[in-house]
């Protein structure tokens, strides 16, 4: 094993500065355990107990659409909103909106200066006092609900410590193997210890073995189970979606988000809100069109953009292990109208050969890329390995969108995709900030 990743390369500014102290006493980024966080919840006046109503949130892929689906309707209901997400992509601000809007520097500094005392030196992680932080700061702010997405797994993640309305399981595929386990069926054990007794869950779609264990996991917990292809159904049609529950029908506008796979994913938000009974009103379904996450099919306009020919388009997607790589496959399948060029880089440790194979046969070229600035990327050379000879080095995103516009050739579609990391430094370059 090397030496831990640093925080410099994942977080910045003052924000950055209290975790990087934090890092130097603890080094370990993950380690799966609610033991130091229950202690530290405790000397902290127990925040999580002081949240307006939760909706937690796990699974592999869909977790953050499903989120900001989530968000969406409830603001357009005129509700105020919370959302703890991760991992953010420029600035970790980004992980905490407070009723509304994106939590300031400033105070998101001084709740994690308030955590660090109180905790006193004590072992503890990153994500753990990130965690603690965000509870502090939503319980002392007036909230009508709060989405709350799963870190890593379920069971031992930090934000289990909450006692939800509902809970909302998303596609589960294989990912952070070391942490969660090697089968599938020992991946959605994990997602599914955030199952409480009496509280609902909804769960998308998922492989035989995996509805297994989220059958298996909530007989046993005792907590109501909606599954997609039985409980609930959703049809997408040219101007809409036919929703069906076991509280009846609705009729939904398009998603807001791009792709096939983000029907299944509002679906997923619209059921939770449903089972967890909160009451939302008939006029407030039209968020599911309202919906806006950086990163998931986000079409870029800014600087990036800008380096290629005139009716071309840049796109940019964050989705980067085998479930994701699925997912773009079936949304690529629409986009033959034009060429597709993709863009690609990863991060350490990924299944990049997973990930690359629905995708080789739907681009018309492929560039391995590696940023300065990209935490933890992996290298080029691993790329293209995985790209089994289809692929050339870009090898920075720059050089490869001039590569396209010197080649020249039919206005086609570029899209940038395989990790978080890389999605965020290429917000960065192209001007977009978060918001």
């Amino acid at each position: 094993m090397g030496a831990p990743a640093r925080l410099a390369d994942e977080y910045t500014g003052r924000a950055g500065e209290v975790l990087a102290r934090l890092q130097d006493l603890y080094p370990k980024l993950i380690d799966l355990s609610l033991d130091r966080l229950c202690v530290l919840l405790e000397k902290l006046g127990h925040p999580e107990r002081a949240l307006p109503p939760v909706i937690h949130v796990a699974g592999t892929n869909g977790k953050g659409s499903t989120c900001a689906v989530l968000r969406a309707i409830a603001e357009a209901a005129g509700w105020r909103v919370h959302v703890m997400t991760s991992p953010h992509l420029v600035s970790v601000t980004e992980r905490f909106r407070v009723g509304g809007t994106l939590v300031t520097e400033e105070a998101l500094v001084a709740a994690l200066e308030e955590v660090v005392r109180v905790n006193d030196g004590a072992p503890i992680t990153v994500f753990e006092v990130l965690t603690a932080a965000g509870f502090l700061i939503f319980a002392r702010e007036p909230a009508d609900l709060a989405i709350i997405e799963v870190g890593l797994g379920g069971r031992l993640d930090a934000t289990n410590v909450v006692t939800p309305v509902a809970c909302a399981i998303a596609s589960i595929s294989l990912d952070h193997q070391a942490f969660l386990g090697e089968t599938l069926a020992a991946i959605a054990a994990e997602k599914a210890g955030i199952m409480k007794p009496g509280v609902p869950v909804v769960a998308a779609a998922q492989a035989p073995e995996v509805e297994a264990v989220l059958r298996e996991t909530a007989a046993r917990v005792g907590a109501p189970l909606w599954r997609f292809g039985d409980s609930v159904r959703v049809e997408a049609g040219p101007d809409g979606l036919t929703y069906r529950d076991p509280k009846g029908m609705l009729v939904l506008p398009l998603p807001g988000l791009a792709g096939p796979h983000q029907v299944r994913n509002a679906a997923l938000a619209v059921a939770a809100l449903r089972a967890s009974g909160l009451g939302v009103p008939d006029h407030a379904w039209a968020g599911v069109a309202r919906a806006e996450w950086p990163a998931r099919m986000q079409r870029l306009r800014g600087a990036l953009a800008a380096r290629l020919p005139e009716g071309w388009e840049l796109w940019l997607d964050g989705g980067h292990n085998p479930g994701a790589g699925e997912a773009l496959a079936e949304m690529l399948r629409e986009w033959r109208d034009r060429p597709l060029h993709l863009v690609i880089g990863m991060k350490q440790s990924k299944d990049a050969s997973g990930f690359l194979d629905p995708l080789l046969d739907l681009a018309d070229t492929i560039q391995a890329v590696a940023e300065t600035g990209q935490h933890l990327a992996a290298p080029v050379e691993e790329i293209l390995a995985a790209a089994r000879g289809r692929a050339v080095a870009g090898p920075v995103v720059e050089a490869a969108l001039d590569r396209l516009r010197q080649d020249g050739g039919a206005p086609g579609r570029v899209l940038i995709c395989g990790s978080l990391y890389l999605a965020g430094v290429v917000l960065a370059r192209d001007g977009v900030t978060p918001e």
